[in-house]
């Protein structure tokens, strides 16, 4: 990774600087698509063994394999259902269009489903490294950067996972809404504000975490647009203060279109009943777990080890713990305001990873996970850029510099690959991501309910038994185990034994329809069983 003073994009050139700059650019053209072919190619490579890949049991059934609204690929009824329904606790039809163009083109071959999430990531990594060279015209911090986000394990479950199509697609959004925001700052022309307006509001049809793309838009306006020195936005005699507040106001139909998109997920969730309430996690565990995610994200980033599909939400976070992340995340965070003068890409990274973690930090918790690899996918490009342009600001003067840092950031990207390479392998199929999960982490009742799930739907009935038997050790009110142990039990034929499962099924959770239906099924059969013994 080579060192790179030019740290802002030149908004506007004078013919001087054009002329003397005119010679270069056709270098700079061609090493801006060799790194793109490379970045490709070397992504494409990593990614391309999930085409053959499985469909999981675990939120790929609800999003393609047992929804008849995308089994059933484009119909009117089908569009139409895409934009008005908040099944899956949310709204995001474009989300729901893309896996019905999968079926359209692919059927129920998950081939096609895996390779087309590989294309999106692999265009928005080239997105990204265009986004970061057209601003900065540092191309060997932007592919440093790009690279990272294609390559880095932690965004193995966006990408492997079916279900996760709106994590690749909203990033794509993403991105593309920051280049073309890029392109009005440098034009000013109000069909470039539109684009990049247009793209947001698909992104946030794709996945309501970009919510808080508005507010990366105004670190980005800090640095590298340097739009806080941009004379030709306020006079220079007006105090800085004017000028923020006019940034502010410019965004004002994004923050608009971010509230939009927050009601409409907060009712989606609220109605698909994801929401956890206060009484099942109190707001105390919800902020301790949120001050330990933030640090535990950090950890994985420098040190990708133990990636699990689900980290379980413990019951008690040592006050330690708690106290120490609260200490980490202050000083990170008073650092980066340090130095947001001299060095502004620090703060602009650090901001740019807390703020995008926000909205699934867990303060509102959903579901009960601690946690999630794909929370960070776009996430983890601000502590990306703190490294590609930090790093060479540390070692000035180092002996050498260019070479050990490109050595440095060679050895990163290969370590990243390789890793990725074997994270992937685990993805392969349910059994053998649900096993690798379990070894990992601890108390893990979900994902061995999910593997007890996928071991029945092998017949391998006595093995999901002992699964589901263990999430139930782990935790006994958890009413989807029940059920599913009592099906498994009313396929060996002890009917007895089944019903007492789908009776406390219900006990626990009184809406769970699937055990109400269960229960009197299992009801129904015992009753003519008794008949036709008699």
């Amino acid at each position: 990774m080579k060192s790179d003073t030019r740290d802002t994009m030149h908004i506007n050139e004078s013919p001087a600087t054009f002329a003397k700059n005119s010679n270069d650019r056709g270098s700079r053209t061609g090493t801006k698509f060799l790194l793109c072919v490379v970045l490709a190619i070397v992504t494409l490579a990593v990614y391309w063994q999930v085409g053959n890949h499985q469909f999981l049991n675990f939120d790929d059934d609800v999003y393609v394999t047992d929804n008849q609204h995308i089994a059933s690929g484009f119909t009117s009824n089908n569009i139409v259902w895409a934009f008005t329904s908040v099944d899956a606790a949310n709204w995001h039809p474009i989300t729901w269009l893309s896996h019905m163009a999968d079926v359209q083109f692919y059927g129920m071959n998950p081939r096609g489903h895996h390779l087309t999430n590989v294309a999106i990531h692999t265009t928005s990594a080239l997105l990204l490294f265009l986004l970061l060279f057209r601003m900065t015209n540092a191309a060997w911090q932007s592919f440093f950067v790009a690279s990272l986000f294609a390559l880095h394990p932690l965004h193995v479950e966006s990408v492997a996972w079916v279900a996760e199509r709106k994590d690749v697609l909203s990033a794509l959004f993403c991105f593309l809404t920051l280049i073309f925001y890029a392109e009005f700052v440098a034009h000013r022309k109000p069909s470039q504000y539109a684009f990049s307006l247009f793209c947001f509001v698909l992104g946030l049809m794709s996945k309501p975490m970009l919510v808080t793309l508005p507010f990366v838009m105004l670190l980005l306006d800090l640095w590298p647009l340097g739009r806080l020195r941009d004379e030709q936005l306020m006079p220079s005699l007006r105090p800085r203060l004017s000028r923020t507040a006019i940034l502010v106001v410019e965004k004002i139909p994004f923050f608009a279109c971010s509230l939009l998109s927050g009601l409409i997920t907060l009712f989606a969730q609220s109605k698909g009943g994801a929401i956890v309430s206060l009484a099942g996690v109190s707001f105390r565990l919800r902020s301790e777990n949120a001050l330990i995610a933030y640090i535990k994200y950090i950890g994985k980033a420098l040190w990708p080890h133990d990636l699990a599909i689900f980290y379980p939400l413990p019951l008690a976070i040592p006050l330690w713990q708690v106290i120490s992340s609260l200490s980490i995340l202050f000083l990170l965070s008073a650092a980066s305001v340090r130095t947001v003068r001299s060095h502004p890409y620090i703060a602009v990274g650090w901001f740019w990873f807390f703020i995008t973690l926000l909205p699934v930090i867990g303060l509102l918790q959903v579901g009960s996970q601690s946690m999630a690899d794909r929370y960070s996918y776009i996430p983890l490009i601000g502590l990306f850029i703190m490294a590609a342009w930090g790093v060479p600001w540390l070692t000035r003067g180092l002996r050498y510099q260019s070479i050990i840092l490109s050595m440095l950031a060679g050895a990163i990207i290969i370590a990243s690959a390789v890793s990725t390479w074997q994270q992937l392998g685990y993805w392969r199929d349910n059994i053998s991501l649900y096993r690798h999960t379990i070894q990992i982490t601890t108390d893990n009742y979900m994902i061995y309910n999910n593997l007890g799930n996928a071991l029945a739907e092998r017949e391998y009935l006595d093995y999901a038994i002992l699964e589901y038997k263990n999430a139930l050790r782990i935790n006994p009110n958890y009413a989807d185990a029940h059920v599913n142990l009592g099906l498994a039990l009313g396929r060996q034929g002890n009917l007895d034994a089944a019903i007492r499962e789908f009776r406390v099924a219900v006990r626990e959770e009184p809406n769970n329809l699937k055990a109400h239906q269960c229960l009197k099924l299992a009801l129904i059969r015992q009753r003519m069983s008794d008949v036709t013994s008699k």
